[in-house]
């Protein structure tokens, strides 16, 4: 969700909007710019006058991903990678990301998990790319993440060729390991969600060392994987500068959702992908903690490695990646508590990106639990798998019934209405978090780079 601040979330779409936004802003959102380092300073000297140019950029933008490629070979753990992209926010590990694979369905269904950090700060979580075995005896993998020796090795371990490679949304922190990872595949196919967009330039796929891609349609029955899987996009233009764009898929004979950004569930333990020397760096306490103190006393003593100091770093991880500037790092752990061990809409997805669109992404959640009848969900970020219905799914979003008033007011049945009722604590977040994300939000709607609700819809009036 490092889109989305992450991230968030991300953990993913939020940060895009995010970083679109201050313009100067993960989803996050940095509106799904990878320019590579190096091209980022080419960009600054070259412009598009001429197709001659255009091709020397573009060369330059392939070789140097050629030459990540190349450096990524050669660490005797097969975790070394080297990765600087994201304008205005690099995301890390820069030199070396562990791969962890979970098998999720005995035979058919594995999780591959690395660490994402936010640029040089101490904030990360885990980014998550899926693979299912399709009947056909191929895997189709699900939003590609940094491919490591390691984590190729893995992926081959399955022993079954990888057919399909999806890039499931427009955030840059999935978009910027397709091109890469794709070539360690060449025989496979690239499918990618509709209305591709990158800033602060909006350059197409080929940029991103994308190519030959096809765009994934809602409810398309005609994909080569129809049989195993199905999709349905969520597509809104109206969000700010960019289009926010998801596309949520459903294994039929898994009964499993897999969504990038939605929803999450936050885990009480940080993930194991993510390192201890992150978890104490976060631990410490630094300027955001000290002005975040509320004026208490903060501790200069240094941090010790134990389980209460790494808890800590997690918890104050988690809080910064869901509310940007929380009410309280120095003890966090009511808010943590608050937001953990439950599915919810991570707060800046909900704020930036789905409270501008509430007809849309109501539209879109409501064909999810009417049409597929999963038993758990796994999203890009936070923990996976999660155990969940559709009431579980749907309380998540209720948040949508207060700024689409009465006309989404009835539920088409008990077990949506009882959705409701419960999703009055699924989307609860602590109104002193909520501050900085809410006051963000006005400044970027002030100067146009996000929209405000749906012209004719109500606003909500109540604290979060």
């Amino acid at each position: 969700m490092a889109g989305a601040i992450n991230l968030c979330g991300s953990m993913s779409a939020a940060l895009q909007n995010l970083a679109v936004s201050f313009k100067d802003p993960n989803h996050g959102f940095l509106g799904g710019s990878s320019l590579k380092f190096k091209d980022l300073c080419w960009e600054s000297k070259l412009r598009f006058s001429t197709s001659s140019r255009s091709a020397r950029r573009l060369g330059l933008v392939v070789a140097a991903v050629e030459e990540e490629e190349a450096i990524s070979q050669g660490s005797s753990d097969g975790r070394f990678y080297f990765n600087f992209t994201g304008f205005p926010f690099p995301l890390g590990p820069f030199l070396n990301r562990r791969t962890i694979r979970t098998e999720v369905v005995k035979g058919s269904i594995w999780l591959f998990e690395q660490e994402q950090a936010l640029g040089f700060s101490s904030v990360s979580t885990n980014i998550r790319m899926t693979v299912i075995k399709l009947k056909s005896g191929g895997l189709w993998v699900h939003a590609p993440i940094a491919p490591t020796k390691e984590c190729i090795q893995l992926l081959k371990d399955l022993d079954a060729p990888v057919e399909y490679i999806i890039l499931p949304t427009f955030a840059y922190e999935h978009k910027i390991f397709v091109g890469p990872f794709s070539r360690k595949f060449p025989n496979a196919k690239i499918w990618v969600a509709p209305r591709q967009w990158s800033w602060p330039l909006n350059l197409p796929l080929e940029f991103f060392g994308i190519f030959g891609a096809k765009t994934l349609k809602d409810e398309d029955l005609s994909t080569p994987w129809a049989d195993d899987i199905e999709q349905k996009v969520l597509s809104a233009p109206e969000v700010g500068l960019g289009p926010y764009v998801e596309v949520a898929f459903y294994h039929k004979r898994s009964r499993s959702l897999l969504v990038t950004d939605a929803v999450i569930f936050v885990p009480r333990k940080p993930p194991d992908c993510i390192g201890k020397d992150s978890l104490l760096a976060s631990a410490k306490n630094g300027l955001a903690v000290k002005i975040l103190s509320k004026g208490k006393e903060v501790s200069e003593e240094p941090v010790i490695d134990n389980p209460t100091n790494r808890q800590k770093g997690w918890e104050r991880m988690v809080l910064q990646i869901l509310f940007l500037g929380p009410s309280n790092l120095l003890e966090p752990n009511a808010s943590f508590a608050q937001m953990s061990q439950k599915l919810i809409v991570s707060p800046i997805v909900r704020t930036l990106v789905f409270s501008k669109v509430p007809e849309k992404v109501r539209d879109w959640i409501d064909r999810i639990g009417k049409d597929w009848r999963f038993k758990r969900i796994i999203p890009a970020h936070f923990a996976a798998p999660v155990n969940a219905s559709r009431s579980d799914f749907m309380a998540a979003f209720a948040f949508l019934d207060d700024l689409l008033g009465e006309r989404y007011a009835t539920r088409p049945s008990l077990s949506l209405l009882f959705a409701t009722i419960m999703g009055k604590a699924a989307t609860y977040f602590p109104p002193d978090d909520m501050k900085t994300l809410s006051s963000l939000d006005q400044f970027l709607v002030s100067v146009g780079a996000v929209k405000k609700t749906v012209s004719g819809r109500r606003k909500r009036k109540a604290a979060f």
